[in-house]
């Protein structure tokens, strides 16, 4: 991969020749020789100093050491955060019997993600990530810590104790997508399947383990309060080692704009507009819902199970967590190898109808042994089919938008569990546990059909880096300001009768080019009078909008404007003008 200097882009020609950094187009805000020393929109970060090519290698992302420290901080991490969860669980079994309350401490975990998704993948992509990163880490030890003085100390209730569980996770909300999008600065392209499949490793590592050493930790008390207090003390501690990696580590990002950042608002609405126009993120986005939605039944009962069906104590519970860790990590494990065989949506399939024969079980056999088995597969489909989809929002998004993709993403998959923790409680609660899984199963063998239709990383990858622009901007009679607009840009082709119909194919692929970039409008025109000429226009917010819908246009958008250029009559480029709204003068007179 080339260094920033050497991937530097230069603005497409529209007839002008006038270099960029001295073109009036170009917001004054930023001097000239800014723009010529910041890598721009289009810049890529070196590649890591140690290239692995290696794709059917699981493990060689840990070859490269920034990755390897970032992965041993985060284990450890999540080991603590793994007891916790077990711990927690478990002390809200001692604080009430209620089903509902105590499936309410997953959505309690899972809810700040559906809430503050969206502004986390913005804040991840304005922002240092380095010193956000910091940040939450800092935060969230706060709020363990606190959790852990409170139950030490015998003040703790189950409405504290889910206050707090969400406060923590609302810090863990905020991180994910800055934590998930660091991912391609470390590690080569190719290799970011086998990076997201070892973080996923990671977290079921520490999910086989910490469960267990959790469960372990609370039994060795008398009272279940001072088992957990430990436990939430030792999980403030881990996240120092986090915060040690961070601290020490010196960003370098894939993208970096010359222009003014965004504001958090208009970020998080280029994000929603490029999840809108983006068919193929949308479809790992239903997925991300639907599969969590049902499988969350698992996740949110499994104390109850452990305590009523099975009667297990904490240390049981531990366990029965513990194999779902177990069955997660060989299916990490395994899954480069199984990509060699089947599809994205092959793993998908598979995977759905063995965590739908497991919840079938789990609702109808309470049999330890056999219900640690079932455990074990369901993990093995989980990481499989969660591994798949992280995977394909990162390689399906350019750098720009990538930490907003992943908040999306995480938010949609937090929802899903969230509702569905709540909802499989509801029934337990009202019902049981054998009626609340038969109802998931249900609903999951039902839908599963219908949302194999939304296929995952079908076809060759598109070339997301930054097109290079040859040529620069037109120098413009009126020098714009930023901030003036809406911007309205009409281009004109000339295209020949016998070529209109696979132009108007082309050209409308290239709407969700436009409208991906920053477009609020599109629309292509024909003239009524003359059949050949036909007009393209898109219109953007302002002037700086319009230079960044240019800084995110990727090869592969590239190439789809090509094809509707190519079939312009004549060896010319498409006629471009470029209109500013003439707001009314005002009267000083």
């Amino acid at each position: 991969m080339s260094s920033p200097e050497q991937r530097r882009a230069t603005p497409e020609d529209d007839g002008s020749g006038v270099p960029e950094s001295q073109n009036p187009a170009v917001p004054q805000k930023l001097p000239a020789a800014a723009l010529q020393n910041l890598p721009s929109a289009a810049a890529q970060a070196s590649a890591p100093v140690e290239m692995v090519h290696d794709v059917h290698d699981g493990f060689a992302p840990l070859k490269i050491p920034l990755f390897r420290d970032r992965w041993i901080a985060s284990t450890v991490s999540n080991l603590g955060t793994w007891m916790q969860d077990t711990a927690g669980t478990w002390l809200m079994t001692a604080l009430t019997s209620s089903p509902l309350l105590i499936a309410l401490m997953l959505t309690a975990a899972s809810l700040p993600v559906l809430l503050f998704g969206l502004l986390a993948g913005a804040t991840a992509d304005i922002f240092d990530r380095r010193r956000l990163l910091i940040f939450w880490q800092i935060w969230m030890l706060v709020s363990v810590g606190l959790l852990a003085v409170f139950t030490l100390f015998g003040i703790i209730t189950p409405w504290t104790l889910l206050i707090l569980t969400f406060l923590l996770n609302v810090g863990s909300a905020m991180n994910n997508p800055a934590w998930q999008a660091i991912v391609p600065e470390l590690v080569p392209r190719e290799q970011i399947p086998n990076a997201v499949t070892l973080n996923s490793i990671s977290n079921n590592l520490a999910r086989a383990l910490g469960p267990a050493l959790g469960g372990l930790l609370v039994a060795a008390f008398t009272r279940t309060d001072n088992g957990a207090g430990w436990v939430f003390f030792l999980n403030a501690v881990s996240f120092a080692g986090v915060i040690w990696v961070l601290v020490n580590w010196r960003s370098k990002p894939l993208f970096k704009s010359a222009l003014p950042a965004e504001r958090i608002a208009g970020s998080i609405r280029s994000g929603l507009r490029y999840v809108r126009y983006a068919p193929g993120l949308q479809a790992s986005l239903v997925h991300a819902f639907v599969f969590p939605f049902f499988v969350s039944s698992v996740w949110s009962l499994l104390a109850v199970v452990a305590k009523r069906d099975l009667n297990q104590g904490a240390m049981g519970y531990g366990i029965l967590n513990g194999c779902l860790g177990l069955g997660a990590i060989g299916g990490a494990t395994l899954l480069p190898r199984v990509r060699r065989h089947l599809s994205s949506d092959g793993i998908i399939i598979a995977a759905s109808f063995v965590y739908s024969g497991a919840m079938l079980v789990l609702g109808l056999v309470h049999v330890p042994w056999i219900v640690m088995a079932v455990l074990v597969l369901g993990g093995f489909s989980w990481t499989s089919t969660m591994a798949t989809l992280n995977a394909s929002v990162q390689l399906s998004v350019p750098a720009w938008v990538q930490a907003r993709a992943l908040g999306t993403y995480l938010m949609i998959f937090q929802g899903g569990l969230a509702s569905g923790s709540a909802l499989w409680g509801a029934i337990a609660e009202h019902s049981s546990t054998t009626v609340a899984f038969l109802c998931a199963t249900a609903g999951f063998v039902i839908v599963t059909p219908f949302t194999m239709r939304f296929h995952v990383l079908r076809g060759a990858a598109p070339d997301l880096s930054p097109y290079q622009y040859k040529r620069p901007l037109p120098t413009l009679a009126v020098t714009p300001d930023p901030e003036d607009g809406p911007v309205r840009i009409s281009v004109e082709y000339n295209v020949p009768l016998d070529k209109y119909e696979e132009f108007t194919h082309c050209i409308h692929a290239l709407r969700a080019v436009r409208m991906r970039g920053g477009a609020m409008r599109w629309g292509i025109y024909r003239d009524a009078e003359n059949p050949e000429k036909l007009e393209e226009t898109f219109v953007v917010e302002s002037w700086l909008d319009y230079l960044r819908s240019r800084e995110r246009m990727t090869e592969a958008d590239s190439a789809i404007r090509a094809r509707a250029y190519a079939l312009n009559r004549g060896p010319e480029l498409p006629k471009v003008m470029h209109q500013i709204y003439a707001k009314e003068a005002s009267d000083n007179g």
